[in-house]
């Protein structure tokens, strides 16, 4: 290797201290991190058409978002899934449905050029459900062509083959609202004779409504959706009004004290949609609450307002946490001390709906966001755990009874198949993604690799047991899902990288000398895909294609993970990829800006596999710095 591409000491310890300096002016007083998370404008527009439908517009500066739309729309006249994809057809129609609701007349240049790029790519007609439910809202879509949800399924016994458990939490808490609305149907007058008949390629009235066949076995859910809009329209539901209020119910009792529904956005429109349908008041300190939530996703400047899909303080902290700690922050320092102490106070010791299919397990987990107490996550809780193994509290006997609840509540949150998910167990009938209704494929929340290999890497990093045999079957499942080239799929970030580089950090900490042939070839992979600037990238693209797979333009957060998790791999085979390594660490070096920054376009995170993506605006801070740290504490051991 040539001297020029060696690392620089000096270089690589300037740009940690200059990371650690950047964050370090980040923390809030209280203790925590939190940043931006980016998704596409379909949250912010349907913000803009609940406000609309309640009639709150007026309250909030809603016409900041029409500067917001128009900065987001592409040179093609489309809204993106994500960062440079092509644009996207669902998105698109809505960013155009919120544009003309804000009086934007469809003879602005930037309609002309929307409905010119919905139209080439099929117009409404070819839209996912969700973005079709919300214009049957207002009169714009059909609700015959909606797929129907009958009530009842609120009252199934918990011995049933199925209720409402065995969807995702996050489908659960859109769900269970859209029950009420798809019930009553309701359509909602925002503006006199407001229509969007012009983004039907062949015309409103040669709209084909029915649900489309595909000749294959899932079409008996298209003939069993029939029986139940018949059972509708000559009102032969059974339970109907029964089901109705236990929808009600539910919603009520999982709304936080802040207002919040599940800590996501969707969760929160349809909770607030469902009681409209339900003809609940506007001053009514439910609604009151709920808005005041939806409020808190907010983000604005002087001249643009737009809507979080949700918001990530405790995961952020956490890794940051780690960052600053293994770049050398020392563990009593007093930025670690407070995050650590402030961490702790976010412990969620309720029972949540995780509790209905494990019922033994005892509450310990963390969460994703400030409030959220039904539910905490596997993912963040194992983060968490990791971040307070690497500070020094005042209380370290707090921390200690923190740490055991929360490994032993992960204990029993593993899942049949050996893996852990994020937020039950055994959530995995996958029959219901083939529902008409589940077109986003993600009405479940199965076992993944990145979770599973979370939680050995809080193992073996912090000396913390879910006991043997626990251990060894959650190896058994990560040997089964490693894929022939030797990588392994990442779920909740893009992609494969992801997905590697976790599964090698736990690999490595957990039983090295037993894996050395998959870790050599997942090493190998991931050298394999290092771009000639040295760094590594990833395109959401490859969830669809997985001839993609770690190919994509550079980022600092995915160079930082293949980093990563290269250095596990040496770590366990003690045969380092220098070469790679150093190249993808001259990468950051060189990239970062002179305030300690990184800068990144693309979404490196993953909200649903194919449908919808994130970008963690942390992300290429503190991934950078934690892969610098450990790069450094390498090259110490070393010497």
């Amino acid at each position: 290797m040539a001297v020029r591409d060696r690392v620089n000491p000096k270089t690589l310890e300037a740009a940690i201290a200059a990371s650690q300096s950047y964050l370090l002016t980040q923390q809030d007083e209280t203790g925590y991190w939190w940043a931006e998370l980016e998704s596409n404008v379909s949250i912010t527009s349907e913000v803009v058409l609940l406000h609309k439908i309640w009639g709150t517009d007026r309250s909030r500066p809603l016409e900041k978002v029409e500067t917001y739309l128009r900065s987001q729309q592409r040179d093609h006249g489309g809204w993106e899934l994500y960062f440079d994809d092509g644009g996207e057809i669902s998105v698109s129609v809505e960013a155009y449905m919120a544009l003309k609701l804000l009086g934007v007349p469809m003879e602005d240049p930037a309609m002309v050029r929307a409905r010119q790029f919905i139209l080439e790519h099929g117009g409404i007609s070819r839209t996912r459900v969700f973005t079709k439910l919300h214009l049957a809202l207002i009169g714009c879509y059909e609700w015959r062509g909606i797929p129907s949800l009958p009530p009842w399924v609120m009252l199934l016994p918990e011995q049933f083959p199925f209720t409402i458990y065995e969807m995702s939490s996050w489908a659960r808490g859109s769900t269970v609202p859209l029950l009420i609305v798809m019930d009553r149907e309701p359509v909602y007058a925002v503006e006199a004779g407001f229509n969007l008949d012009e983004l039907y390629v062949e015309g409103r009235h040669r709209a084909q409504f029915d649900l489309p066949l595909s000749n294959e076995w899932t079409d008996a859910f298209i003939y069993l959706d029939g029986l139940f809009k018949f059972a509708e329209s000559t009102n032969l539901v059974p339970f109907r009004e029964e089901g109705i209020r236990a929808a009600e119910r539910w919603i009520l009792e999982r709304q936080e004290a802040t207002g919040d529904w599940g800590g996501i956005i969707p969760a929160m429109l349809n909770s607030l949609l469902g009681l409209k349908a339900l003809d609940y008041d506007v001053h009514d300190p439910i609604i009151e609450r709920g808005m005041a939530a939806l409020d808190a996703f907010a983000l604005e400047t002087e001249d643009q307002y737009w809507i979080q899909p949700c918001i990530s303080p405790v995961w952020d902290t956490a890794l940051v946490v780690r960052g600053l700690a293994e770049s050398g922050l020392a563990p009593d320092h007093p930025a670690l001390v407070k995050a650590g102490e402030w961490l702790l106070n976010k412990q969620i010791l309720d029972y949540g709906d995780w509790s209905v299919k494990n019922p033994g397990g005892l509450p310990g987990g963390w969460a994703f966001e400030f409030d959220n107490r039904f539910y905490p996550d596997v993912d963040d809780t194992a983060v968490v755990v990791m971040a307070l193994n690497e500070v020094q509290l005042p209380d370290e006997q707090a921390k200690d009874a923190a740490i055991a609840r929360a490994v032993n509540w992960i204990a029993t949150m593993q899942c049949r198949p050996g893996g852990w998910a994020a937020f039950d167990i055994n959530n995995d009938q996958d029959w219901l993604n083939a529902l008409p209704y589940g077109d986003l494929k993600a009405m479940i929340d199965p076992n993944t690799a990145d979770v599973t290999a979370r939680v050995l890497e809080m193992i073996g990093r912090c000396h913390q047991t879910t006991g043997k045999n626990s251990v060894d079957r959650a190896l058994r499942y990560l040997r089964t899902e490693q894929e022939p080239e030797g990588c392994w799929f990442g779920r909740w970030g893009v992609n494969y990288i992801y997905g590697t580089s976790g599964v090698l950090a736990a690999l490595a900490l957990i039983d090295p000398q037993g894996w050395q042939s998959q870790i050599q070839q997942a090493a190998a992979w991931l050298v394999s895909c290092q771009n000639t600037d040295g760094g590594w990238g990833e395109t959401c693209a490859s969830y669809d294609n997985p001839k993609l797979k770690g190919q994509g333009p550079s980022t600092a957060s995915q160079t930082a993970w293949a980093i990563m998790g290269l250095l596990s791999a040496g770590e366990a085979t003690s045969v380092y990829a220098e070469a790679a390594i150093e190249r993808g660490v001259n990468y950051l070096t060189t990239t970062q800006k002179m305030d300690g920054t990184w800068d990144e376009d693309y979404f490196t995170g993953t909200g649903f596999p194919g449908h919808f993506y994130l970008k963690y605006h942390l992300y290429q801070q503190h991934f950078p710095l934690t892969a610098l740290g450990r790069y450094q504490a390498m090259l110490q051991q070393k010497s």
